[in-house]
């Protein structure tokens, strides 16, 4: 749906893109990721020509991204955007119309967003009246109301206790599966990992990691094991050779739980063979890092480059 090739943005001495290429698959929720000023807002704003790139090209489906395509896509900024004096409906209805909606078919598919999301009563509200999280629905209203087929979230939970930032999840859910491809721009790693297909990383102005989640997730497993394990009466503690690492360990009278790393050269089968003597396995599982988990360590140890 979208190819970024090779982007350079910048602004005075500050450079915020460099050199940054990806590619968001067509019907993906794509994950955008990185600490605050990584870059993130600044590709946003190039991809909604807000901005213009110093140098690199954009792909929108296929074509250079032009302003036609504009009207194809529906952008919900982080700051808010809305007019504090005006009426919720009348914005609406005017930014509607701005992206290609008759009058008509703007009123029909605003009340159908107010009845879905609880905003019946808002129509004469102003802005300035209603609570953060009560102005992001509007501003996520705005941004889909005209079905667009790209739709850029920059922290759409921003504001929303815990019942409206599963209302509205459920609704990007929605969206993705009747066909919009979605760019999410996140610091909540955990719900990158409940809707991510696919993310990138930038940090410092350069894209370091991009790929599915599963393969980036698979990479960075380590072989490390939590056994959950009750001990033989005969046994008093745990004899295992140096070459597998205990990385934690939890005992308690009748169920005990070992975290184990396996060095090069060595497998669970040999983890196991050395426990089952000793004690009574109940269950074993691999750790698999988090998406936070990983966010922090390209952070702050940044590898290589890669796209898995």
């Amino acid at each position: 749906m979208l190819t970024v090739k090779n982007i350079v943005k910048q602004y005075s001495h500050h450079r915020a893109l460099d050199d940054v290429s990806l590619v968001v698959p067509k019907g993906s929720i794509f994950g955008l990721l990185g600490p605050n000023g990584a870059g993130k807002t600044s590709l946003i704003r190039i991809i909604n020509q807000i901005t213009a790139p110093d140098s690199g090209e954009i792909y929108f489906d296929g074509e250079p991204l032009q302003p036609k395509h504009i009207a194809r896509i529906g952008y919900l900024p982080e700051e808010r955007g809305l007019y504090k004096k005006m009426k919720i409906g009348e914005q609406l209805l005017y930014l509607s119309q701005l992206k290609g909606l008759s009058k008509q078919e703007a009123i029909t598919r605003i009340r159908y967003w107010f009845e879905k999301l609880s905003m019946e009563s808002w129509w004469d509200k102003k802005v300035e009246d209603l609570s953060k999280g009560m102005q992001q629905k509007v501003q996520f209203v705005a941004t889909v109301v005209h079905e667009p087929e790209l739709i850029i979230l920059d922290e759409p939970f921003s504001g929303f206790d815990p019942v409206n930032a599963q209302i509205i999840q459920d609704e990007i859910l929605a969206l993705n599966k009747k066909g919009a491809t979605i760019i999410y721009s996140t610091h909540r790693m955990e719900s990158v990992e409940e809707l991510c297909d696919n993310i990138a990383l930038i940090n410092k102005s350069k894209k370091i990691l991009d790929g599915s989640v599963a393969a980036i997730k698979r990479s960075y497993q380590n072989q490390t094991y939590i056994v959950e394990y009750q001990k033989k009466d005969s046994i008093e503690s745990l004899l295992l050779p140096s070459d597998f690492k205990i990385i934690d360990e939890k005992t308690e009278k009748e169920n005990n739980e070992i975290t184990i790393q396996i060095t090069e050269g060595n497998s669970l089968n040999g983890l196991l063979t050395n426990l089952i003597g000793q004690v009574e396995i109940k269950q074993v599982h691999e750790v698999i890092p988090s998406m936070n988990d990983i966010f922090i360590a390209q952070v702050t140890n940044p590898i290589v480059p890669q796209s898995l």
